[in-house]
């Protein structure tokens, strides 16, 4: 239970992130819509294709808070420590391989730290 509180903490704060364009929360909090509701674009009843839409759609999320987004932007809204962050990264980084460079480059209007 706690988990989940402190995951919609981490998505409410981020969400009020003024460092964040509107754009990108916009799409964001639309992708984790999609997750969440029971209408997928490939039903999931359909064995592995079923599952490959959430897959997806996820690996664009986190594409997007780990690569896309500067570092201490996440940092500030985190909440579950340091050893976690960088599991996560991993993990994301190993989820890339569904995130076609293009998408990227339509869907996110971010532009982070020159520093």
């Amino acid at each position: 239970m706690k988990f989940l509180k402190d995951l919609k903490d981490f998505l409410v704060n981020t969400a009020k992130d003024q460092r964040i364009p509107d754009r990108d929360k916009k799409i964001l909090l639309g992708m984790i819509a999609l997750i969440l509701s029971p209408f997928d674009i490939i039903p999931d009843w359909i064995p592995i294709f079923g599952l490959l839409d959430d897959v997806i759609i996820l690996s664009v999320i986190l594409d997007y808070f780990f690569t896309v987004l500067d570092q201490e932007v996440l940092l500030s809204h985190y909440p579950w420590g340091m050893k976690s962050f960088v599991q996560l990264k991993k993990f994301a980084h190993v989820l890339q391989i569904f995130v076609p460079r293009f998408i990227k480059k339509r869907l996110w209007s971010y532009v982070g730290s020159p520093y």
